[in-house]
């Protein structure tokens, strides 16, 4: 009955005027967004954060919550469209998304993928709905010690399932949490590698990294590909509603995806990713009916699969967010940032202090997955018309609007000029084939993991052992500990990189 009467607090908030209209700016800015080449869920939040500086904390959530979805809807038409994933776990849905779409059947894939999102997004967020009370309660029993261990496991969680190396991911985390360390220290007040530099005593920026690194980044990797490999494929779309056997292949599907989607969604450092690619693979060993497309050559299952497990992943992710105020991927950790510029902390008193927040932005996922639908099968055909506008005169607007962007946050050119250096230092990450996410992941976990540590230490009297005799926290490095093993195992570490070299394929 809790359970009914919170949602019932949550639709109220969603149903008012001006949140349903910032759910509809938000989906609609996320799809409009997301269709276009090179720019993912990461980088539209990362340039929209600013935005939402001005708005009450409840709509500006509302409205991120459906940037991230319209983002992800809009990822996908680019990835069948386009032969181009607007995000990384639209990598999968290319393979066979792209092949459906140049045998003219890019209608029924399109739909596959909007219907199976859809039909994920709502039991993700039912789930969320479900066990974030029992979570919270939880939450409550941690301590510092038990928040250091945690956020030990979500750094390893992240490195774990980063694409590519392990050797380049660990270094992305040291990285992040290096750049976490720049400004004041807390408890001696004393400026800290910020090199005499006055505009860096208070820190680096979160919205100008997240901006630099994954906004300007990618436009500058978009320029450096020559023209031909940013061109798009203009198909019509015709017969857009999949036929009674595509139905028939398509339900199983789903139902596998998002199930997978919704256990591997909470887990830390990219699940959403990691259920897409297990979602592909489970349906590739699934038999194949007769008569029916195999994979790599059209399969409407090879869509709608890693669309569903995808969109359920991204739903689930949000609890480890919610509940304990840890950010499992990337988008989660600039959902953290848009907390922190409306000054609430994220984690379990969330619930307690602040519940219209809380059960609003859970109701607010319903009717922002029921919009997306809405908005992007019967207006297909704008998206696709989007596609066309020559990326040569889309950079230099993207540019602009990053800026204003950036500097309406501060008011300072300060801030102008490090996104842009960011921005080159991105490019470079994708020269060298480095994941930016666990950075921007250990950026915002690194001066939480210093304070709870120093928190740890000064209640235990500098004593260590506080991290091993606390229950919690031994378990949860214990997890850490075998997860490090379990990677490094020679059998699973080859696995590893023979799924994600198959995923870069």
């Amino acid at each position: 009955m809790d359970l009914i009467h919170n949602l019932s607090i949550g639709f109220g908030v969603a149903f008012t005027f001006t949140n349903l209209l910032y759910c509809l700016v938000g989906c609609i800015l996320g799809t409009l967004i997301g269709v276009l080449p090179g720019i993912g869920p990461v980088a539209t939040i990362a340039m929209l954060l600013p935005a939402t500086y001005a708005l009450p904390p409840v709509s500006a959530l509302i409205m991120l919550a459906g940037i991230y979805y319209g983002a992800q809807y809009g990822g996908s038409t680019t990835a069948i469209l386009v032969n181009l994933p607007g995000e990384s776990s639209s990598v999968v849905t290319v393979i066979d998304g792209y092949q459906m779409a140049r045998k003219g059947r890019a209608g029924p894939a399109l739909a596959a993928a909007g219907l199976g999102s859809f039909f994920a997004g709502c039991v993700g967020t039912l789930i969320l709905a479900a066990f974030a009370p029992p979570l919270t309660e939880l939450a409550f029993k941690f301590g510092p010690a038990e928040y250091f261990s945690l956020m030990i496991l979500g750094l390893i969680g992240a490195v774990v399932l980063a694409s590519g190396s392990l050797l380049k991911a660990i270094g992305m985390i040291v990285l992040g949490l290096l750049l976490g360390l720049v400004g004041t220290d807390v408890n001696s007040g004393v400026a800290r590698f910020s090199f005499d530099i006055p505009e860096l005593t208070d820190g680096i920026g979160f919205v100008v990294i997240a901006m630099g690194v994954f906004g300007y980044g990618e436009i500058i990797a978009n320029l450096s590909r020559p023209e031909h490999e940013r061109e798009v494929f203009t198909a019509r779309v015709t017969g857009l509603f999949p036929t009674k056997e595509d139905f028939k292949n398509m339900v199983p599907a789903v139902l596998r995806g998002t199930a997978l989607g919704s256990g591997l969604g909470i887990l830390p450092g990219g699940g959403a990713l990691l259920a897409a690619f297990a979602a592909y693979t489970i349906e590739k060993k699934t038999r194949l009916r007769p008569g029916e497309v195999p994979f790599g050559k059209g399969n409407i299952r090879g869509v709608a699969a890693p669309e569903s497990a995808n969109n359920a992943g991204a739903q689930t992710s949000f609890i480890p967010l919610l509940t304990l105020g840890i950010p499992p991927n990337a988008v989660m950790a600039l959902m953290v940032g848009a907390m922190t510029i409306h000054n609430i902390q994220p984690g379990p008193q969330v619930m307690t202090s602040n519940p219209e927040l809380f059960w609003g932005l859970i109701a607010s996922m319903w009717l922002g997955n029921a919009m997306l639908i809405i908005l992007n099968l019967p207006l297909i055909g704008m998206w696709i018309k989007l596609l066309s506008v020559p990326y040569k005169f889309l950079f230099p607007a993207i540019v602009l609007f990053c800026a204003i962007g950036v500097y309406s946050t501060n008011n300072n050119t300060f801030d102008i000029w490090m996104v842009a250096i960011f921005g080159f230092i991105g490019y470079g990450f994708f020269k060298l084939g480095c994941e930016p996410a666990p950075l921007l992941l250990g950026f915002i976990l690194g001066p939480m993991m210093e304070e709870n540590l120093r928190r740890a230490l000064l209640l235990s009297r500098g004593s260590w052992v506080v991290f091993v005799t606390r229950p919690i926290s031994a378990g949860l490095l214990a997890c850490a500990l075998v997860l490090l093993v379990i990677v490094l195992m020679p059998a699973v570490k080859s696995k590893r990189e023979e799924a994600f070299h198959e995923e870069e394929a």
